[in-house]
C-alpha cells in the first residue's frame, strides 16, 4: 500500500512551524545580541575606570616623567658607550648645522672635597734637545675626582700611669667620654650608623652585612642598641627644634603612614609620622628652615593640635578632614595645596583629556610660571605680583569651571575632582592675600618623600618607642639637609660635646644653622 503525497495544507502548516521557528531563533539571538552588547559596555567602563585607576597608581609610583627621562638617558648612555669603544664614524649620529647644540662648560669639582696634589716632574733636568739648564715658566692641571675606599680602623686609647718617686701617688690621664659606657663605636660610627639607617634607610641587618665584608664582626642586635643610644643624645636638639618651629608665622604639614608592630601578637598598629616644616625662604626669609617629624598610634586630627599647640599662624596642609578642627577659632588659618587640586584634575586629563580638563590644566601652569619668576622675592613684592597677575588668572579659572561644570553629572571623575577645588576655594586662594604663604604643600611633601621610599625597605617599626626614635634621628637629618649641613659630621660631632656636659643654656649654639658657621668651637670648660 503506498504513502498518500502530502497535501498543500501539509506544506504550509510546514512552512509556518519553520517560519516561526526562525523568527523564535532571530529573537533570541537578537536578546543575546543586545545582552551581550550591554555586557560589553558595562566591561569596557570597568576596563576604563580599572585603567585609571592603574594610571594614578603608576604615577605616584614612578612617575610619567621619570619614566620617560630614564628611556632618553639610557639612550644616551648607549651612545656614549659606543663612542668610547670606538665605533666607527659612519655608524655615529650626524649633527647638522642646522641642530641646536649646546657646549656645556667644563664643571669644577667641589673644592670643599679633600685634596691630594700630585706633581709630576720631567724625566730629565735638563734640555733633552740641546742640554741647556730650564727655568720654570707655569704649570698645567687638571682635577680628577678618586675614591677611597671606606675603611673602618680601632682607635685604641693608650694611658700610661706614672708614679711619684716621693709619694708613691698614681697620676694618669683621665679616661675619655663615650657615647655608650663599655661601648665599642666611636661618636663617628655611631653617627655613620643612623646615618645609613635613617638617612639611607638601611636596616641594620643590611648594615651588619655590609661591615661583614669589610672584616667587622658585629651582631645586629649591637648596632640597634647603640643608635638607639645615640639618639637619645640628640633628644635635647630636638626638642629645640620644635620649639623654634612652633614661633613661626607659617608651618607646612603633612602625614604618611607609619605600621607599628603590637606586642606579642605579630599585628601592627595604624600609626602615622608626621612632618612639621618652616621653611619661608621663598619668601626671601633669613630665618634658617626647621623640619620636626611626630610620631602617633592613628591618624587624627587631635596629633596635631597637640603638637602645635602655642602655635598661631598659618597652617598649609591637604584637604584632610582631621584638619577641620584645628582652624576653628581663627587662632590657626588653613591653606590648602593648589598641587592636590592639580593632581586630581590631571589624573583626568591624563586619560580622559577633554576641553574642560585642558582649560584648567593650562590654567593652573600659567599660575605655576608666575610663581617661578617670583621665588625668592620679599612677601610685599610676592604679593603685588599675585595681586596683578595671578589673581586674574584664578579668577577667570573658577568663572569657567563653575560654568562648565553645572552640566556634568556628579559622579562623573572631572566633577570629583572640581568639587574638591570648590569646597576649599577659600583656602587655594589664601597664597592670593599674603606674600609669605605658597600656593601648595609641596615643601612638606618634600620632607616625607624619602621616608616613604625608604619604607619599602622594611615592614614596620618595631615599637612606638622605635617610632619615637626614628622621628628624632629624622628631624635632625631633614634640618640638616634644608640647611646645606652635613648630617653625618654633624651628628658625630653634636653627640659627643652632648656627652661632654655641653650646657643646656647654649642649645641654639648647636643648632645645625649655627653648626655650619661653628665647626670649630671649643668644648666648654668643665666646672
Amino acid at each position: 500500500m503506498s504513502e498518500q503525497a502530502p497535501s498543500i495544507a501539509d506544506f504550509l502548516a510546514r512552512i509556518a512551524f519553520l517560519e516561526a521557528a526562525v523568527s523564535a531563533r532571530d529573537t533570541t539571538i537578537a536578546e543575546r545580541d543586545e545582552q551581550l552588547r550591554r555586557e560589553r559596555a558595562e566591561a569596557a567602563l570597568r576596563i576604563q575606570r580599572l585603567q585609571l585607576q592603574i594610571d594614578r597608581f603608576n604615577r605616584k609610583a614612578f612617575g610619567r616623567s621619570s619614566e620617560k627621562l630614564g628611556q632618553m638617558l639610557l639612550e644616551l648612555e648607549d651612545l656614549e658607550t659606543d663612542v668610547a669603544a670606538g665605533v666607527p664614524d659612519a655608524e655615529l649620529p650626524i649633527v647638522t648645522d642646522t641642530d641646536k647644540v649646546r657646549i656645556l662648560p667644563v664643571r669644577k669639582l667641589n673644592p670643599n672635597l679633600p685634596r691630594k696634589q700630585i706633581v709630576r716632574e720631567p724625566s730629565c733636568a735638563c734640555c733633552p734637545g740641546c742640554g741647556g739648564d730650564l727655568r720654570a715658566m707655569g704649570e698645567d692641571s687638571e682635577e680628577m675626582l678618586d675614591l677611597v675606599a671606606q675603611a673602618w680602623q680601632v682607635i685604641e686609647t693608650v694611658r700610661p700611669k706614672y708614679s711619684c718617686r716621693t709619694c708613691d701617688k698614681i697620676i694618669q690621664a683621665p679616661a675619655p667620654a663615650k657615647a655608650i659606657a663599655r661601648g665599642k663605636l666611636s661618636y663617628a660610627a655611631l653617627a655613620h650608623i643612623m646615618m645609613a639607617k635613617w638617612g639611607y634607610h638601611l636596616p641594620f641587618y643590611r648594615q651588619v652585612q655590609m661591615m661583614a665584608a669589610k672584616g667587622v664582626d658585629i651582631e645586629r642586635s649591637t648596632l640597634a642598641r647603640s643608635a638607639g643610644y645615640a639618639a637619645a643624645l640628640l633628644d635635647p636638639i630636638y626638642n629645640r627644634l620644635r620649639e623654634i618651629g612652633r614661633t613661626r608665622t607659617k608651618i607646612h604639614t603633612d602625614d604618611t603612614r607609619l605600621p607599628i608592630l603590637a606586642p606579642s601578637t605579630g599585628t601592627t598598629y595604624k600609626g602615622a609620622l608626621w612632618v612639621y616644616v618652616a621653611d619661608d625662604r621663598n619668601s626671601g626669609s633669613q630665618e634658617p628652615p626647621i623640619a620636626w617629624y611626630r610620631a602617633t598610634m592613628g591618624r587624627a586630627g587631635e596629633s596635631v593640635m597637640t603638637e602645635l599647640g602655642g602655635f598661631a599662624g598659618t597652617l598649609q596642609a591637604d584637604g584632610f578632614t582631621g584638619y577641620n578642627q584645628i582652624y576653628r577659632g581663627g587662632v590657626i588659618r588653613e591653606a590648602a595645596c593648589l598641587a592636590h587640586l592639580r593632581r586630581k584634575i590631571f589624573d583626568v586629563h591624563d586619560s580622559q583629556p577633554t576641553e574642560l580638563s585642558t582649560t584648567a590644566m593650562a590654567g593652573i601652569q600659567a599660575i605655576y610660571r608666575i610663581e617661578e619668576e617670583i621665588r625668592g622675592l620679599p612677601p610685599a613684592e610676592r604679593l603685588a605680583a599675585r595681586r596683578r597677575r595671578t589673581r586674574p588668572l584664578v579668577r577667570a579659572l573658577r568663572r569657567q569651571l563653575m560654568r562648565q561644570a553645572n552640566g556634568l553629572s556628579r559622579h562623573a571623575d572631572i566633577a570629583k575632582a572640581f568639587a574638591y577645588g570648590t569646597k576649599r576655594w577659600r583656602a587655594f586662594n589664601r597664597f592670593l592675600y599674603d606674600g609669605q604663604l605658597e600656593p601648595d604643600n609641596l615643601i612638606a611633601e618634600r620632607a616625607i618623600r624619602g621616608f616613604t621610599v625608604g619604607r619599602r625597605n622594611w615592614l614596620f617599626s618595631g615599637s612606638f618607642a622605635a617610632a619615637e626614635r626614628s622621628a628624632v634621628v629624622l628631624s635632625i637629618i631633614e634640618t640638616c639637609k634644608l640647611c646645606g649641613v652635613d648630617a653625618e659630621a654633624y651628628m658625630a660631632d653634636v653627640t659627643e660635646r652632648i656627652q661632654n656636659d655641653w650646657p643646656a643654656s647654649r642649645w641654639d649654639e648647636l643648632m645645625p644653622w649655627n653648626w655650619v658657621r661653628r665647626q670649630e668651637m671649643p668644648l666648654p670648660l668643665a666646672a
